[in-house]
């Protein structure tokens, strides 16, 4: 059963670092005026349909990033055993590196969008948090969209999203005390 769950967190690594990409390339210069909204500006009952923070700059930079990750589990699988042994419910080898990195940029990013989405329809503004929704979203999305090409059994989803509620608060405080974010949440 560890084995099971320890494998999820292990396939969901992507998606975790898919979700701080967009956060890590937001101060690079070159970078730092292409920061195209992913609702084009648009409202939708006087609200933005996602807000200033959700650009094509990060979903792009998920996606690379996701696609990255990817890749090294799979050379990571193909070249220690320890990892073999952990994946050893997938056959690395035989996923589409450029496929499922696409689908855990767009899945982390996507489920982030969702979820600013219902922010702003509750009223809650852009860059304040909404727990516990914030640290799990990405994870969520991730989930949803990699079932085609994995399917956990059912009790292994809530039990991933709970840890990685725990991983992400720590990721996020990290993130608070080297001063790459403004407040801890």
């Amino acid at each position: 059963m560890l084995d099971h769950v320890l494998f999820a967190l292990w396939f969901f690594i992507p998606a975790g670092f898919a979700n701080m990409a967009p956060v890590l390339i937001a101060p690079l210069p070159w970078l730092r005026d292409r920061n195209a909204p992913l609702d084009f500006g648009k409202s939708w009952h006087g609200e933005r349909i996602f807000g200033a923070h959700k650009t094509w700059r990060g979903l792009i930079a998920a996606i690379i990033v996701a696609t990255l990750t990817f890749w090294l589990q799979q050379w990571l699988v193909r070249e220690y055993g320890w990892f073999s042994s952990l994946a050893h419910e997938i056959d690395y080898t035989h996923l589409s590196v450029w496929a499922l990195g696409a689908v855990f940029g767009i899945g982390a990013l996507g489920g982030d969008a969702v979820k600013s989405f219902f922010k702003r329809r509750v009223g809650i503004q852009p860059g304040s948090v909404w727990l516990p929704y914030d640290l799990i979203d990405h994870i969520v999305g991730a989930a949803i969209l990699t079932l085609p090409f994995v399917l956990f059994d059912w009790w292994i989803y809530p039990v991933v999203v709970f840890l990685w509620l725990f991983i992400n608060l720590a990721i996020s405080y990290g993130g608070y005390l080297l001063h790459i974010k403004e407040r801890p949440l």
